[in-house]
């Protein structure tokens, strides 16, 4: 819905500004959820550090023509776990009694491995 662009203090002062960046159809709902946003941020910095927040509306793809996405990102394809790796991952998940964890440790492993084999022929 939207994308923090910048946070500025003032001089002397005490909070900051966060400046978020929405489209236009989104700013209306986003002005609703401000006090939300401002607690939930405070929250994590432990202190009233963001005082106000001011709403830039664009175009999704606006003025800042590729660096703002409001889109969320269309998930790549899951590598399928490969014969080896799977073979490994039992090996490595063995010596475990229990049978859940053995088997949630297997497909862990299996599906590590797999990442880890392709992300190295990539490189």
């Amino acid at each position: 819905m939207s994308r923090p662009v910048k946070v500025s203090y003032a001089k002397g002062g005490f909070g900051a500004t966060l400046t978020l960046l929405t489209t236009g159809a989104y700013a209306p709902m986003l002005q609703a959820e401000l006090p939300k946003i401002r607690n939930r941020v405070n929250a994590v910095y432990g202190h009233n550090a963001i005082s106000h927040i001011r709403i830039t509306q664009t175009a999704p793809m606006g003025f800042s023509e590729g660096r703002a996405v409001f889109e969320a990102p269309k998930n790549k394809a899951k590598p399928q776990v490969t014969p080896e790796a799977q073979a490994q991952a039992k090996s490595l998940a063995d010596g475990v009694h229990d049978k859940a964890l053995r088997q949630a440790l297997e497909k862990f492993a299996g599906t590590f491995l797999t990442r880890h084999s392709t992300t190295t022929k990539e490189n």
